[in-house]
């Protein structure tokens, strides 16, 4: 059902102040039912409380709470699940309120509820949108059926400083990509039917520029110019609004000094009217609260009208609306209809989710038992693990391993770490449903050692000896290194990009047996690690990879999965190096690798990051034909173009080849871009097959943010590559755009069209 459709479907109940000379339910739409509600319940209807905490869900539904939820205090809660729990605390809200109006349940499930997948940085580096849409659709699936009706996913801000703990919730440092990853996971939370029993609410976040705080310091502010802001930033988060987002999570930080959860011009000018976007949209934990910390708000009565002129429709945990707002609507009379408009948009998203016509739907227990971590779902885990696995290097051929390679040396703590593997926002995932890296080995392998030798949190060397005794004794090396789980994620930024622990003394040991190396790269983010590979002959970035971790690092090691992943955020070379972002400005003295020239660079590094965005490596490879385009020209009032290029498998082996399309537009009224993705396909070859992979672009698509603060499609030559990465163009050619029209959303927000033949 769309948004603002009437369907009479809520009962009310006589009250205590309106007596009912009809006992019978009546029959009400939202409109009715908001005419209905005193200031008390419209206020609590934009309440969300802790039901628990994430490690102790349902643990603070005590008496006081039920209590809250019969006088209508509460229209939300967080930090709860199970089937029969919430059925419970459903049925106080529904037949014990006076206005018997449903709640809403609510957890983050960002990549999996039981289920657990890879995290999202590493699933947006299968560059397959379907495997983001089957994350999503499978943990809806479980959380509906364990009484859900709300995630606080999918993340999509663009994140380009690898030291943010967060950049391993999202989709990296592209917008075009990120956008499509956005889109995907929307469609699979919410499915084509929110009203159905097992789909869940997208909540997609954090809306503005969170990626963009500065350092990479979670919860820092942005100073962003509004071109980067609307090209780049907002790009992902207008694709979700075009995909049908039922909610948006505003982030915590303040962009240009006006902290996003008190920004009207931006949430409910820009958002609301401009958008047309008329969904629910709520705080991040305690964001109102925390306007008084930004210094924009006096009072908690300051902030509650605040964000509630911003169009904030609901306060995550922090009380203000509860214990304020009526005093901020006392004082500014003008913010009572906001106040209605917050509260229809909530009832609407309560009603499309079918609350008012079936409450209890989503509290099947036996449909609860039937589907966590079912077979299906597990080998759909595993799947998007060996999609999302990325071969960053491979001196030799050294892999695939043979079977018969004989003895293998397991070596680091990772490999035998299932925790780490569920990543930093696990839901209900559990320990004891992952397999390790170690156990598939084992099982898949009759000869491993496996020393743990050094750990992502200890300063001790003393397992370093005994790993270098496993490894001299072994015919190859696997090093599982990296970042455990607790390095990145909320609150896990870092000053240092270098493997942690005393990883690096490992490395060198390792490589000073002289045996074949593998890196088996585990964490959230990317990581400066020239010293790996210097020093390894094989480096796979394997990320966490959910329950299913093991065997898809295994298989892929033996060659049962050929790696096709390529990196979404640009590996640096060191710290000091960060921003690397592929799609910089070219800047008037462009970066030169000849030291004696005056050009923009680092005097003491080379000039390009250690892997590119895009990159990632086979185990076959693959040739690109010359491109084909549909015509020389397009028009800039809805011209079309399409961009056709063959692709073959040059190899012995079957395998993945990720074709990608960027663009350059090298004169324009502002400095565009050295490169800007716009297409991408996953393909799959066998050994000397060829196919064609055609895009078609709107002139839309070349639109830019003009200095007049509009978007513009302007006359002129475009420059178009399609590549194996964005350091690794096979094919070159131009297009010219004649005249020039408005353009009409963020270019990166469209999707284009993509065929294979």
């Amino acid at each position: 059902m769309a948004f603002g459709e009437t369907v009479p479907q809520v009962i009310d109940r006589p009250s205590p102040e309106v007596a009912s000379p009809d006992p019978s339910p009546i029959r009400l739409d939202i409109d009715s039912l908001i005419e209905r509600m005193t200031l008390a319940e419209k206020i609590g209807q934009l309440v969300q409380r802790m039901g628990g905490r994430s490690k102790a869900l349902n643990s603070r539904l005590g008496p006081d709470e039920l209590e809250k939820v019969r006088r209508g205090e509460v229209g939300s809660y967080l930090h709860v699940a199970g089937a029969a729990p919430l059925r419970e605390l459903q049925r106080v809200a529904v037949e014990e309120s006076r206005l018997g109006i449903p709640l809403l349940f609510a957890m983050d499930v960002v990549h999996g509820y039981r289920t657990i997948f890879p995290v999202p940085l590493a699933m947006s580096a299968s560059w397959d949108p379907q495997v983001m849409e089957d994350h999503a659709r499978i943990a809806a699936r479980e959380s509906a059926a364990a009484g859900l009706h709300w995630t606080f996913a999918p993340m999509v801000d663009v994140a380009r400083d690898p030291r943010w703990g967060r950049i391993v919730e999202g989709a990296g440092e592209d917008a075009y990509l990120g956008s499509r990853m956005a889109e995907a996971q929307v469609r699979g939370f919410q499915g084509s039917d929110l009203g159905a029993a097992d789909t869940i609410m997208a909540g997609t976040k954090h809306f503005g520029a969170y990626g963009a705080a500065e350092g990479g310091r979670d919860y820092a502010g942005a100073e962003v110019g509004m071109r980067t802001m609307q090209e780049v930033y907002l790009a992902p988060f207008r694709a979700a609004a075009e995909a049908g987002t039922a909610s948006y999570m505003t982030a915590f930080n303040a962009l240009d000094g006006v902290p996003t959860t008190g920004n009207e011009a931006l949430l409910r000018t820009m958002l609301r009217d401009q958008w047309g976007w008329e969904g629910l949209l709520l705080s991040d934990w305690r964001a109102v609260e925390e306007l008084l910390a930004h210094g924009v708000a006096g009072t908690r009565s300051d902030a509650a009208g605040l964000a509630l002129r911003a169009s904030v429709d609901m306060d995550m945990v922090a009380d203000v609306y509860a214990a304020d707002l009526a005093a901020a609507i006392a004082t500014d009379p003008a913010l009572l209809p906001m106040l209605d408009q917050a509260v229809r948009r909530i009832l609407t998203v309560k009603r499309d989710l079918g609350l008012f016509d079936d409450p209890y739907k989503y509290h099947d227990t036996q449909r609860e038992a039937a589907v966590m971590l079912s077979a299906d779902h597990r080998a759909a885990a595993r799947a998007s693990a060996e999609r999302s696995i990325v071969l960053l290097k491979n001196e030799g051929n050294v892999l695939p391993l043979a079977r018969d390679a004989g003895r293998i040396a397991l070596i680091g703590a990772l490999a035998d770490d299932a925790l780490s593997q569920l990543g930093s926002w696990r839901a209900r995932g559990q320990a004891e449903d992952v397999v390790t890296l170690r156990a598939a080995l084992e099982a898949a392998h009759p000869d491993v050692r496996y020393v743990p030798g050094a750990d992502s949190r200890s300063d001790d060397p003393s397992g370093i000896a005994a790993a270098v005794a496993a490894a001299r004794q072994s015919d190859i090396i696997v090093a599982a290194l990296g970042e455990d789980f607790d390095w990145s994620g909320e609150a896990r930024s870092r000053s240092s990009l270098d493997l942690p622990g005393r990883q690096r003394e490992l490395l060198a040991a390792l490589a000073a047996t002289g045996k074949p190396l593998v890196v088996v790269l585990m964490g959230g983010r990317p990581l400066a690690i020239p010293e790996v590979d210097a020093q390894a002959d094989a480096v796979l970035a394997t990320w966490l990879l959910g329950v299913e971790a093991g065997p898809a690092i295994v298989n892929t090691l033996f060659g049962d999965n050929n790696p096709g992943g390529r990196l979404t955020a640009s590996f640096p070379r060191s710290v000091g190096q960060v921003p690397a972002n592929y799609d910089h400005l070219p800047s008037g003295r462009p970066a030169d690798p000849d030291i004696a020239k005056d050009t923009a660079r680092y005097m003491d590094q080379p000039i390009t990051p250690l892997y590119a965005f895009g990159h990632g490596l086979s185990y076959t490879t693959a040739g690109y034909g010359p491109i084909a385009l549909s015509g020389k020209s397009i028009a800039a009032a809805g011209g079309t173009v399409t961009v056709t290029v063959p692709v073959t498998n040059t190899g012995i082996l079957a395998g993945d080849e990720v074709v990608q399309l960027y663009m350059r537009d090298p004169v324009a009224s502002v400095s565009r871009p050295v490169q800007q993705l716009r297409g991408f396909a996953r393909i799959r070859l066998e050994p000397g097959e060829s196919r064609s992979v055609s895009f078609t672009l709107t002139a839309a698509q070349f639109a830019l943010w003009s200095a007049a603060g509009e978007w513009q499609v302007e006359p002129g030559e475009i420059e178009l590559m399609v590549g194996s990465a964005s350091n690794d163009i096979r094919a070159r050619t131009t297009v010219t755009i004649t005249g020039s029209a408005p353009g009409t959303i963020a270019p990166a927000a469209i999707p284009t069209v993509v065929a294979v033949r």
